[in-house]
C-alpha cells in the first residue's frame, strides 16, 4: 500500500511539474485515443444494435457519470437564465450524435473522421453570419480550401456519394451550430451548467428514438456499451481540460491523431483501408481549420494589445 501511495504522489508531482502546454498536449492526445476507441466500439456494436439504441446508452452512461457532480453541488449548477437555448442545443446535439453514429455503422472509420474535421470550417461561416464577426479575406480563403478538401474526399460526379458521408457532413454542420449556441450561452452561463444540461437533455431526448428501434442484447454487448460511455466521457473530460491548460492553437494539431488511430482500428478490426483521397482531403480540411484558429488568435491578441494601449 505504501508503495502504491508513493507512486501516485510521484506521478502527481511529475504531472504538476510539466508546463501547461505539455499537459494540454498529453490530454489532447488522450482524447484522440478515447474518441477513436469509442468510434471503433460504435462501429462494432452497430452490427448487433441500431445506432439510435447505441446513442441512448452512450447518453445514459454519460449522465450517470455526471450525476455525482450534480448531487455534490446540490443541483445548484442547474440554475440557468435561458432554458430554451439548452433545450435547442440538446436537440441539435442529439441529431448530430444520431447522424454520426449512423454514419459509423455504414461508412469506414477513417472517412467519417476525416469529414468530421469540417466542423470548424462550418463554424467560421456561422460566426460571420450569426454572430456578426468581421469579414476577413484570409478566413474565407481558408473556408474555401476546407470545402475543396471535402470535395476531394467526396468526389461528387466521379464516385457515388454514400449516405454515411452525407450524414457526417450534415452532422458537422449541425455541430458548428451547437458551438455557436455555446458561444452565446457562455455570455451568461458557466461551462459546468452548459455541460450539465447537455448531459440531461441528451439522456432524455434519446429515449424516444431508441424506443422505436429497440433490440434485445446480451451481457457482452452491455459491457461494450459501458465502454462506449466510459471512453466517450474520458474523451470529453480530457479535451475540456486540455483547452483549460493550453491555447487551442497549441494543441489543435494533435487532434489530427484521430485520423491515425481510426485508420489503425479500421484496418485491424474491420479490414478498412482509406484511399489516398481521404488522406489528402483530410489534410487540406484540417490545415484550413487550424489556419483559421491560428489567425483568429493573432487577431484577438492584437485587439487586446490595442485596448491596453488606449
Amino acid at each position: 500500500m505504501t508503495g502504491q501511495i508513493y507512486i501516485i504522489r510521484a506521478a502527481r508531482l511529475f504531472w504538476k511539474n510539466q508546463t501547461p502546454v505539455m499537459r494540454g498536449i498529453v490530454l489532447m492526445c488522450l482524447s484522440t485515443v478515447a474518441f477513436s476507441v469509442m468510434h471503433g466500439l460504435v462501429s462494432f456494436v452497430s452490427e448487433v444494435l441500431p445506432p439510435f439504441q447505441i446513442a441512448f446508452f452512450r447518453n445514459i452512461f454519460g449522465l450517470a457519470f455526471l450525476l455525482p457532480i450534480l448531487i455534490r453541488s446540490r443541483f445548484l449548477i442547474l440554475r440557468t437564465k435561458n432554458i430554451g437555448l439548452h433545450v435547442l442545443r440538446g436537440l441539435i446535439n442529439l441529431a448530430v450524435m444520431l447522424m454520426f453514429f449512423t454514419a459509423l455503422s455504414i461508412t469506414p472509420l477513417a472517412k467519417v473522421t476525416a469529414l468530421s474535421f469540417t466542423a470548424p470550417i462550418f463554424m467560421a461561416v456561422l460566426a460571420v453570419l450569426v454572430l456578426g464577426e468581421r469579414f476577413r479575406i484570409y478566413r474565407w480563403g481558408a473556408i474555401f480550401s476546407g470545402f475543396i478538401g471535402m470535395l476531394i474526399i467526396l468526389r461528387p460526379g466521379l464516385i457515388a456519394i454514400d449516405k454515411g458521408a452525407l450524414l457526417v457532413t450534415a452532422g458537422a454542420a449541425l455541430w458548428a451550430v451547437a458551438m455557436i449556441i455555446i458561444k452565446i450561452q457562455s455570455r451568461t452561463e458557466s461551462s459546468v451548467t452548459i455541460v450539465a444540461y447537455m448531459g440531461i437533455f441528451l439522456g432524455v431526448f434519446s429515449i424516444i428514438p431508441a424506443y422505436f428501434v429497440w433490440q434485445p442484447f446480451g451481457l457482452q454487448t452491455m459491457g461494450l456499451l459501458v465502454l462506449i460511455g466510459l471512453s466517450g466521457t474520458i474523451a470529453q473530460i480530457a479535451i475540456s481540460q486540455s483547452l483549460k491548460e493550453a491555447d487551442p492553437t497549441a494543441i489543435m494539431p494533435f487532434d489530427f491523431l484521430k485520423l491515425i488511430w481510426t485508420t489503425m482500428i479500421g484496418a485491424w478490426f474491420f479490414s478498412e483501408v482509406p484511399d489516398i483521397f481521404t488522406w489528402i482531403g483530410a489534410t487540406v480540411i484540417f490545415s484550413s481549420g487550424f489556419f483559421i484558429a491560428m489567425r483568429e488568435r493573432r487577431t484577438s491578441i492584437s485587439a487586446a494589445s490595442g485596448d491596453n494601449k488606449s
